[in-house]
């Protein structure tokens, strides 16, 4: 029976993983983040990751970056819903709208000068 005990129980010593799981939340309710989701949840719900840490953002797709708004934190996992486009896709979205419109205006056809018609004072009942 006392070889039993004798056994070295390391309780102390957890993988790194374990570790960060068990350290709190990089995120707080309020926290608003810019974020790419990674995956889709069971749910289809999008997920990002923050440091590890999962947040499930509803109305997204996995590729979108989006500005998020944590509203709930678990011990394991946040929520969070979409507050609007990533800073740097909405500077990436306004550099190709700039564009777009130059090229737009290069493209359009010159617009040829017509004489104006002659107006008549005649009344015609």
């Amino acid at each position: 029976m006392g070889r039993f005990f004798e056994k070295d129980r390391s309780f102390g010593d957890r993988d790194s993983s374990s570790r960060e799981r068990d350290s709190p939340p990089p995120v707080k309710e309020g926290d608003i983040i810019d974020v790419k989701i990674e995956s889709k949840g069971e749910k289809g719900d999008g997920i990002a990751r923050i440091s590890g840490f999962v947040i499930f953002v509803p109305g997204t797709k996995e590729g979108d970056e989006v500005k998020i708004k944590i509203t709930k934190v678990l011990r394991k996992v946040g929520f969070a819903e979409v507050a609007g486009k990533s800073r740097a896709k909405a500077s990436e979205s306004a550099e190709e709208e700039a564009e777009s419109e130059e090229n737009a205006a290069e493209e359009k056809p010159k617009e040829i000068e017509e004489e104006p018609e002659e107006i008549s004072d005649s009344e015609d009942f």
